[in-house]
């Protein structure tokens, strides 16, 4: 029996045809990987919704690769993803921007100082608005 992946199932990547193909074909170079992650297999099962997920992906996460120039590096786009990616409770996305940021050198000590720096914020944020405290700087 094959482990189950999701609540769906699927697309493999030799099954893939049309647009899904093409989009699998974009995210492996795009990514530069030799395979389509879960979550675009998943998401392939609603042809629609991975275009319009991975296109969104791809022009703020990969602004490079889709024409554009991005104030934040690779880097810095990495940790805001990580960082909300761990908030959420998202166990995928903790994995794959985890090893997004090993891929860029990030070490596992500054790996630990995003995650304090989260932590730190969480209980911040979850304290002031607990005590619904009023903004007294603001932008």
């Amino acid at each position: 029996m094959t482990p189950r992946i999701a609540t769906v199932t699927p697309v493999s990547e030799s099954a893939a045809t049309g647009k899904v193909a093409e989009i699998f074909a974009d995210i492996r170079r795009t990514k530069k990987i030799d395979f389509v992650p879960n979550l675009w297999r998943v998401l392939a099962t609603s042809p629609d919704q991975l275009e319009l997920i991975w296109t969104r992906l791809k022009a703020l996460m990969h602004p490079e690769v889709a024409g554009r120039s991005s104030p934040l590096d690779a880097r810095t786009r990495e940790i805001i993803a990580l960082a909300v990616s761990a908030t959420n409770g998202c166990r995928y996305c903790v994995n794959s921007h985890t090893a997004a940021l090993k891929k860029q050198g990030v070490d596992d000590v500054a790996l630990g100082e995003i995650l304090g720096i989260v932590a730190l914020f969480n209980s911040t944020n979850a304290l002031a608005d607990g005590y619904q405290v009023e903004p007294d700087i603001l932008p």
